[in-house]
């Protein structure tokens, strides 16, 4: 194989898309695997929808997921003069021709098409005007677009698609295109083509809505005398609904940001968005950077449509189960170390973040991450879950301090009796405070799971978790007296 060369080419309208973030990430893998270019081109040439904001919001959400290109970006807009260049060649070499006709012409040909069961496309009109009749329209200050003349001859425009197999398109079914607008400035088939010729662009990666486009955009490359590159089209993206997921159907929750700013980690992402369009033939779902880069091929992307699970309402599980999923692993895996990082971000957020977990109580700090971040789904239940190891300032679960702790009244007077037996330790171990938890159990009569899942309530604010005895020890001896002494204010509260 010569030297690969993608890219990935995002219109700067709104923020990075999942769809569009699926788009680069597997083009980035493409080149990664074969020691290619990955390049990064910003189509910048809708004036009235670009903005510096979203270009801003596209390159941040890439650097966030790690997808780091070799060349650009690049903008459409610096090459407008190219553009142009090439529209003039194609009009010089009789592969385009000047169109007068108005849009009300375009339209009542249109009707008539569809009165007579025709056919819809262009007619042609224009097409073999004379060197004269194009001078005299010109010279009467008739507006005019250019179109790309596609061949008048039997025969298809075929290639070979990595994804799809072969695709074949009659010339007949391809009416003469516009490929610059009445104001002068080329259109979208003709400048991605410009631009993916001048970029050396060897593969072109893009979702299967654009094959309509492929086929003549081939058109251009023939007549300008240039390589075709080998393309592949990926399946799209859709909802339960079998709808294609979009921004302005589907808002924020498509957004990369969105899983950013909801506790996701970066590579996990990245990992469900390949998954949502690809599969590696076997059963993985969890692949490092380095395996899913050896992993990867077009061969393998799925033919079919994607589904993207999207809910609303629920705050926890607030998208595609299966990204939950796959983000509550890398949570569990990750060295601890790396996912202390994300968790001080979080902490710092939200006011709990203190200095020494990098100082003196760094060992405490990772070894609280080690034991609960088992349960845990995005960064964030570190702080809605798991507030209470990080400060006093927490509230119980409601149906922890239902089921474990009003349900037994007589928990009001036995958690502060065993917060006295536990004040009397030298120090609280793991294996004293199980000793005495189960000597006090025995001595009120009662199993010894009544006592200890009350005190899981009252310390942790949970229902489950780790092994209490354990995080008696965790939380040392002074916060677990302190919280079981203070039980008896939430036997009160409900008085």
């Amino acid at each position: 194989m010569s030297e690969v060369r993608v890219r990935f080419p995002p219109s700067p309208t709104g923020y990075l898309h999942i769809g569009g973030a699926r788009t680069a990430i597997y083009n980035w893998l493409f080149a990664r695997k074969h020691g290619g270019k990955f390049i990064l081109r910003i189509e910048d040439t809708d004036a009235d929808r670009s903005t510096q904001e979203s270009i801003d919001g596209i390159l941040d959400g890439m650097k966030w997921l790690g997808i780091d290109w070799d060349e650009g970006p690049y903008f459409q807009t610096e090459f407008a003069g190219e553009h142009v260049e090439k529209a003039q060649q194609l009009l010089a070499d009789g592969h385009a021709y000047k169109c007068f006709c108005t849009k009300e012409d375009l339209d009542a040909k249109r009707e008539a098409a569809m009165a007579a069961k025709k056919q819809l496309g262009y007619d042609g009109t224009c097409r073999n005007l004379t060197s004269d009749e194009v001078a005299h329209k010109e010279a009467a200050g008739i507006p005019y677009v250019v179109r790309f003349k596609v061949p008048h001859k039997d025969g298809v425009v075929s290639y070979d698609d990595k994804v799809l197999g072969l695709i074949k398109r009659k010339y007949s079914e391809i009416e003469d295109f516009v490929i610059v607008r009445s104001n002068g400035k080329p259109l979208y088939l003709l400048c991605n083509v410009v631009d993916d010729i001048r970029d050396r662009i060897s593969h072109i990666i893009r979702g299967q809505d654009h094959m309509t486009n492929t086929t003549r955009q081939i058109l251009i490359y023939e007549a300008l005398g240039a390589k075709i590159p080998v393309f592949a089209h990926m399946p799209l993206t859709l909802d339960l609904k079998k709808a294609k997921i979009s921004k302005r159907s589907h808002g924020e929750i498509v957004a990369v940001q969105f899983y950013q700013q909801h506790g996701f980690l970066p590579w996990a992402l990245v990992n469900f968005l390949v998954l949502l369009g690809w599969n590696p033939g076997d059963d993985r779902e969890i692949f490092s950077k380095e395996e899913l880069i050896e992993t990867f091929s077009l061969e393998r992307i799925n033919k079919a449509a994607s589904i993207f699970n999207y809910r609303k309402g629920d705050p926890k599980f607030f998208t595609d189960p299966k990204a939950i999923n796959i983000n509550a692993q890398y949570l569990r895996t990750i060295p601890v170390e790396e996912l202390a990082g994300y968790v001080k971000e979080e902490l710092q957020a939200n006011d709990l973040w203190d200095d020494a977990y990098e100082g003196d109580k760094k060992e405490w700090f990772l070894k609280t991450l080690e034991m609960i971040r088992e349960r845990f789904h995005t960064i964030k239940d570190f702080v809605a879950d798991g507030r209470a190891y990080f400060t006093d300032d927490f509230q119980i679960n409601e149906k922890a301090l239902k089921k474990n702790v009003l349900k037994h009244p007589g928990l009001k007077e036995w958690l502060p009796m065993l917060a006295d037996r536990f004040d009397q330790l030298p120090e609280l171990t793991t294996e004293e405070a199980e000793r005495v938890a189960r000597e006090f159990a025995e001595e009120i009569e009662v199993k010894v799971g009544i006592p200890i899942n009350a005190a899981r309530a009252v310390i942790t604010g949970q229902l489950k978790g780790p092994s209490m005895f354990e995080l008696f020890e965790l939380f040392g001896k002074e916060r677990v007296v302190s919280r079981l002494r203070n039980a008896p204010k939430y036997f009160e509260d409900q008085s």
